[in-house]
C-alpha cells in the first residue's frame, strides 16, 4: 500500500511539472508578441534593442520574453529552466543560447524591461487618482550568515545590511524593496535600497516618479507632516496615513482607507507566493534587481493579459489558462 501511494504521488509530481512546461513555449509567444508590441519603437532591427556585429542567434525580444515566461511560470531557477528547455524544447527553440549569455544580455536589457513595465503599467492605470505605498523585506541570505556572505558586496553604498520586519517581527538581511501601485492592484513606481532605510525616505522618491494630482494611502511608517506639505506643494499629492493615537489631532483612519490598503497587501503575497519574491539566487545587486523587476514585471503582463479576456486582472494565476 506504501509504494502504491508514493508512486501515485511521483505520478502527480510529474505531470504537475509536465504541465507547466508544456505551456512554456506557448506563453513564450504571448510575452513576446506583447513585448515587440508595445518596444518596437525601440528595435534597430531584427527585434534588438543594441547594435550587435555578428548578429546573436536570439534576439534581445526573445530574451525579454523567456525572462517573463519563466517568471510568470514559477520557474526562478535558471539551470532547471535551461535544462527543460535543451531536453524538451529543442524543437521550439532552435537557436537557444547558452545560459551564461542569456544571464548577462538579460541583465543589460533592464532599461528595455523596464520601460516594457511602465509601458503596460500606464495604459491599465488610466484615469487612476489613488495609490498606495508600502515596502517588503527582501532577504538575500540568512541572517546567521550575515558577517560571512559576498552576496551583492560590489560597493558600499549598494552593499545590502540588517533591518528589521515588523511584520515577521524579527531581523533579516537583505533588501527593502519599496512600491507603489494603484488602487486595482498595478505597478506604478518601485525602488530598492537597503533593508536599515526608513519607508519615509522613499517619499522623497515618489516626487520624481511622475505621479501627481493623485491621493497616496500609506502605514503610520510613512506618518510625517513634513513630508505630506512638501509632497502637496510639489505634485499635488494628498498623503494620507493613520495618526498615532497619543497625538494631540490624532483622528480615525477612515474605514475605507484601511479596506483599500489591502490591494497591496495582497500584491505583496502573490509576489512572494506566485513569483517567489524572497527566494535570492544572485549573487549580485544588478541580479537580485533583474530578478525583482522581472517578476513585477511579469505581474503587470498577466494583469494586462487578463484585462484583454475581459478577466479579473488580479487572478494571475489563472491568465494564462487560456
Amino acid at each position: 500500500m506504501y509504494k502504491t501511494e508514493i508512486l501515485f504521488l511521483r505520478c502527480i509530481i510529474h505531470h504537475k511539472h509536465t504541465s507547466i512546461m508544456h505551456k512554456l513555449s506557448t506563453n513564450f509567444d504571448k510575452f513576446f508578441h506583447i513585448t515587440k508590441s508595445i518596444l518596437k519603437k525601440h528595435f534597430n532591427g531584427s527585434d534588438n534593442f543594441y547594435f550587435y556585429r555578428n548578429k546573436p542567434k536570439m534576439s534581445d525580444c526573445q530574451i525579454i520574453a523567456i525572462a517573463l515566461t519563466s517568471e510568470s511560470l514559477g520557474i526562478d531557477s535558471e539551470n532547471y529552466l535551461w535544462t527543460k528547455l535543451k531536453n524538451d524544447y529543442s524543437k521550439e527553440f532552435l537557436n537557444l543560447i547558452d545560459r551564461s549569455n542569456y544571464n548577462r544580455r538579460r541583465k543589460r536589457l533592464y532599461p528595455f524591461i523596464l520601460e516594457l513595465n511602465k509601458s503596460v503599467a500606464d495604459i491599465l492605470n488610466q484615469d487612476e487618482d489613488i495609490y498606495l505605498v508600502d515596502s517588503i523585506p527582501v532577504p538575500v541570505c540568512q541572517i546567521a550568515r550575515e558577517k560571512s556572505s559576498k552576496i551583492c558586496k560590489e560597493n558600499f553604498e549598494s552593499a545590502p545590511d540588517k533591518g528589521y520586519s515588523a511584520v515577521s517581527k524579527s531581523y533579516y538581511y537583505g533588501y527593502k524593496l519599496h512600491l507603489v501601485i494603484s488602487m486595482n492592484g498595478v505597478f506604478q513606481s518601485m525602488d530598492l535600497t537597503k533593508a536599515s532605510v526608513h519607508d519615509i525616505h522613499y517619499l522623497s522618491d515618489i516626487k520624481q516618479s511622475g505621479l501627481n494630482n493623485c491621493t497616496l494611502i500609506g502605514d503610520r511608517g510613512y506618518l510625517s507632516s513634513i513630508y505630506q506639505l512638501d509632497l502637496f506643494e510639489s505634485c499635488q499629492i494628498n498623503l494620507q496615513t493613520p495618526k498615532r493615537i497619543n497625538q494631540h489631532d490624532y483622528t480615525y483612519f477612515p474605514f475605507i482607507f484601511r479596506k483599500v490598503r489591502k490591494r497591496i497587501e495582497t500584491f505583496f503575497s502573490q509576489l512572494c507566493g506566485q513569483f517567489m519574491l524572497k527566494r535570492n539566487y544572485a549573487k549580485s545587486v544588478l541580479g537580485v534587481s533583474i530578478r525583482i523587476l522581472s517578476k513585477i514585471t511579469a505581474a503587470t503582463l498577466l494583469q494586462f493579459i487578463n484585462k484583454k479576456n475581459d478577466k479579473p486582472i488580479n487572478h494571475l494565476k489563472y491568465a494564462l489558462a487560456n
